[in-house]
């Protein structure tokens, strides 16, 4: 049996939303990435409306996937978007911290990326 992709289905807005913090971008910026506005990506995401064609690619490209992906044509088997929201779930707590912790912690990760760096 052919699977229905996620445009067809109404699923279009809630997979972009997905996809587009998946890869840690807000709509803001995922809309200067493709040259439309905020509302218009929300717009997108809350299936008001949805993207002209011609954005389409633009959208597979920014966010690392296939226009097959995009549209739920082909399931989304990517290693690299599992690891990104397992690393923008631990974002997301790093901003609830305090802002003195937080500091702490990009210091530890500097220290961390300087040390790596040089023993390479």
């Amino acid at each position: 049996m052919k699977r229905k992709s996620h445009f067809i289905q109404g699923q279009f807005g809630k997979t972009l939303a997905q996809l587009r913090r998946a890869r840690g971008l807000t709509q803001k910026e995922l809309a200067a990435k493709i040259g439309v506005s905020q509302r218009m990506i929300n717009y997108y995401e809350c299936e008001s409306i949805h993207p002209p064609i011609a954005l389409l690619p633009d959208l597979a490209r920014v966010l690392k996937i296939s226009l097959e992906q995009l549209l739920g044509i082909k399931p989304i088997k990517d290693a690299a978007l599992s690891k990104d929201k397992r690393l923008m779930r631990r974002l997301r707590l790093l901003e609830q911290l305090p802002q003195k912790d937080q500091q702490a912690v990009l210091a530890l990760i500097k220290s961390l990326h300087a040390r790596s760096a040089y023993a390479a």
